[in-house]
This record gives structure tokens, C-alpha cells and sequence, in this order.
């Protein structure tokens, strides 16, 4: 667990915070959620495991949850670069949630309209309007 003695880090080192996210991935794994269905004549009831995808956002919770930190913040941000060393963790955090969440909506494990919104990959379009003048004749009486 981590620490919270005046102004210490709440995680002691950036190999800590790496441990915690393999952690997380693991329950996440351990823990599907499910999509129940009713089948057959009889509606037999069936409950199929779902993959999930990992999100910093979910792994902020799963740290507060067990009372680890309650956001990740200050490391994200790393203002004054107070927490220079952790930057290359947060990276690998955040690029390891950015390609599990492409990869499961790349092959529809996931809704890929959500994930594509969530990742910021919006396809945008650019629209050319051109304005010509026109020129009327209009009669004089």
C-alpha cells in the first residue's frame, strides 16, 4: 500500500506505480462484467463474460478503492517536475490503455464508436464552401 506521511509520495517509486497498474489490469481481467440472456424455449438464463476495457480513469478508482491514492493527478501533470521520474510510468500506463481500448473496439470487442470518442480518433471532415457572387439584372421601369 502507499504511504501518506506529510509530504511524501503517495506511491514510494515509479516500479510501484507499474505494479499497481498489472494489478489492475489483473482484476479487471479476474472480474468480467456480464450480458445476461435469455435463450431457448424455456428462456434458460446465460450469463456470458465480458471483456472490459482499462481506462486511466478505471485505474485511478481501483487505487482509491483500495485506498492507495485517491487521483492521479499531480503525476500526470507533474508540475515543477516533481514527479519527473514517474512521467515515463504514466506514459507507459496511458499508451497501455490506449492500444488494449483500440485493439478490443479494432476487432469489436468493444463499441468502437465510444472508443474512438474516448481516444479522440472523431474522423473529421472538412467542408469547402465557396461563395461566388452573383450578379442579378434586375429591369428599370
Amino acid at each position: 500500500m502507499g504511504t501518506k506521511k506529510g509530504n511524501s509520495k503517495y506511491i514510494e517509486t515509479p516500479e510501484k506505480l507499474w505494479e499497481y497498474f498489472k494489478d489492475y489490469v489483473k482484476h479487471e481481467q479476474e472480474n468480467p462484467m456480464y450480458k445476461v440472456e435469455y435463450v431457448g424455449r424455456d428462456g434458460a438464463k446465460e450469463k456470458t463474460p465480458l471483456e472490459t476495457p482499462i481506462t486511466f480513469i478505471g485505474f485511478e478508482c481501483y487505487l482509491a478503492d483500495r485506498e492507495i491514492i485517491n487521483d492521479l493527478g499531480d503525476y500526470r501533470k507533474n508540475d515543477d517536475n516533481r514527479y519527473a521520474d514517474y512521467a515515463p510510468i504514466i506514459t507507459r500506463i496511458t499508451n497501455n490503455c490506449f492500444a488494449q481500448n483500440f485493439k478490443g473496439a479494432s476487432v469489436g470487442l468493444f463499441n468502437a464508436n465510444i472508443i474512438a470518442r474516448k481516444l479522440g480518433l472523431v474522423e473529421k471532415q472538412q467542408t469547402e464552401i465557396k461563395a461566388e457572387p452573383r450578379v442579378f439584372n434586375i429591369p428599370k421601369d
